[in-house]
């Protein structure tokens, strides 16, 4: 990966928190969004995803995390490349734990494909994160659930879906959730009326308010 987008904590830093990109935007895309959030205590990682081919583009190279076969719920996916970049993200959230914030203080995020990828390396993370932000976004391998999981079952997740999507469809936002209800136990979702494949300031709200319960100053 590039060298991410770093927002040092204004504060002692006490818990970070790692927010992954959609498909073909980069780590400043992000940065501000998470910049205007954030706790004066966290630090903030916004990863650029390598620049890669991607099919469903016909094969066009952007920054992707792994590559996109089709838009096709029952579609085949890149198998290999999702479980290679969550080990990436993975060995991110190791150099913080290393660094001295716990694995329970650092909250992943995502938007669209980021979203994607956020949650499939928590849910096969053995160690209880903060938090997931999981924004209009799907679980990619979901059959592979529950039997991938890792997580303990209590991690809190936030996932957000605007119901105008035409990208990620709005139901494939409520079939993920109805998967995560039945694998772990502090889910929420959120549906936002008219919200196309974007975020909004009611969104980025409930992401502010969520990232702060369950990173509350130490």
């Amino acid at each position: 990966m590039a060298a991410p987008v770093i927002l040092s904590a204004t504060a002692k830093h006490t818990a970070t928190l790692i927010f992954l990109h959609g498909l073909g935007d980069t780590g400043q895309g992000w940065a501000q969004a998470m910049h205007a959030i954030r706790a004066p205590f966290m630090k903030v990682i916004c990863p650029t995803a390598k620049t890669i081919p991607v099919t469903l583009n016909a094969g066009f190279r952007m920054p992707s995390w792994f590559d996109l076969k089709t838009l096709d719920e029952s579609g085949p996916e890149d198998e290999e490349g999702i479980k290679t970049a969550a080990s990436e993200i993975q060995l991110l959230i190791e150099e913080e734990v290393r660094a001295g914030i716990p694995a329970n203080r650092i909250v992943l995020g995502g938007f669209s494909q980021g979203g994607a990828l956020a949650l499939f390396t928590a849910l096969t993370y053995p160690q209880k994160l903060g938090g997931i932000v999981a924004l209009s976004c799907w679980l990619p391998l979901r059959k592979s659930f529950p039997a991938a999981k890792k997580c303990p079952n209590d991690i809190p997740i936030l996932q957000c879906h605007g119901d105008c999507d035409p990208v990620v469809p709005y139901k494939w936002g409520q079939m993920t959730a109805s998967a995560l209800k039945t694998i772990l136990t502090h889910t929420e979702f959120k549906s936002y009326s008219g919200l196309t494949h974007s975020s909004s300031e009611a969104e980025m709200q409930d992401v502010k308010v969520f990232v702060n319960k369950n990173l509350p100053s130490q």
